[in-house]
């Protein structure tokens, strides 16, 4: 039997800890290890198939919101795996060799439910784009070709940056997302010099509808809406939006609540898929096997949502028939002397 697509997704939705080609092949008489390796350096899963997977699964909504963030694959103690580099790991909180990925999902606040529908591979020494890049580029997809509702965009504060926001707006589209506290804004309609937006001083009345600033080096009439958002006892954000017509800081902390659906993505995927397990040495293994990671994540969540279940309930119950064989008929006999 020559490997698949199927075959290795099939492997890494069965498997619990090991995702390692070697694994795989010593628990399959029809495949050796080098023929599956030979399907991984040949083959080409892309966002495209992560696309075709979802999209007839997909409930849109004209409320619904397009989620970018990024992810760094934990390759710390790799010595020469392709597509590894030095990068900050918001998981680890540090710079970790890892291989970095731009996700794009789709969530529907009416149903909760959420749908990953494009990914990027970070390498600029490879095809010279950044994850700005890579953002504009899923999003105008977004967009222009798979022609989905939303609502609004929502990011990180690593891509509340000038080029993305305005881009945003270029498309029609609204954006939430928090700035650094030390990002320059003038709330005095130029009056007063800039300051950081942390040291803005709020009175009772925008505590509760927020308030209109300018931000620095953007375009001179340019306004946005600032709220300030307690996100608990040790954490504020300062969310911006060009939606002029936001004047709910309550309201703001929901949409931007929806955006942890990605950090909950990200988890699952890791935990679940092996997404980070791959040893394989070859970029283009690498980037298949990160593509089919994500495969079986979708197919997971499809199961869930038709049996109310969590991916974690789904994941771990395929030990089940296992622990019922065993516990029937053991393979190892207990004895006592």
């Amino acid at each position: 039997m020559k490997p698949s697509r199927l075959n290795y997704c099939q492997y890494l939705m069965v498997s619990q800890i090991n995702y390692t080609l070697t694994n795989f092949a010593d628990h399959t008489q029809d495949m050796s290890h080098d023929a599956i390796n030979r399907y991984l350096r040949k083959g080409h899963v892309t966002g495209s198939a992560v696309w075709a997977q979802v999209r007839g699964d997909m409930v849109p909504s004209p409320d619904g919101y397009i989620v970018f963030d990024d992810t760094v694959l934990d390759k710390n103690f790799s010595q020469q795996i392709e597509l590894v580099q030095r990068q900050y790991s918001g998981n680890a909180h540090r710079v970790i060799k890892g291989i970095g990925v731009v996700n794009c999902l789709y969530v529907n606040p009416s149903t909760e439910q959420f749908w990953v529908i494009d990914f990027r591979i970070y390498h600029p020494e490879g095809d010279g784009k950044s994850k700005l890049d890579h953002v504009q580029d899923m999003l105008n997809n977004v967009v222009r070709h798979k022609c989905l509702p939303f609502a609004a965009v929502l990011m990180d504060t690593w891509y509340a940056t000038k080029k993305m926001m305005l881009f945003i707006e270029s498309l029609h589209r609204c954006y939430y997302c928090p700035l650094k506290d030390n990002r320059l804004v003038d709330d005095s309609c130029g009056v007063n010099p800039y300051r950081h937006v942390d040291s803005l001083i709020w009175d009772e009345y925008e505590l509760a509808h927020g308030k209109t600033i300018k931000i620095k080096n953007f375009p001179k009439m340019h306004k946005v809406q600032v709220f300030r958002v307690v996100v608990s006892t040790h954490r504020t954000d300062f969310v911006v939006t060009n939606d002029l017509s936001q004047d709910s800081t309550s309201g703001t902390h929901q949409v931007c609540g929806w955006r942890w659906k990605i950090e909950q993505f990200h988890r699952e995927a890791k935990q679940l898929t092996g997404l980070e397990k791959c040893q394989c040495r070859r970029a283009r293994i690498q980037r298949n096997h990160i593509a089919c990671a994500f495969l079986v994540w979708i197919r997971l969540a499809q199961i869930a949502r038709s049996t109310s279940k969590t991916l974690y309930r789904i994941k771990q119950g395929l030990l089940d028939d296992y622990l019922c064989q065993q516990l029937k008929k053991p393979s190892i006999i207990m004895r006592f002397a």
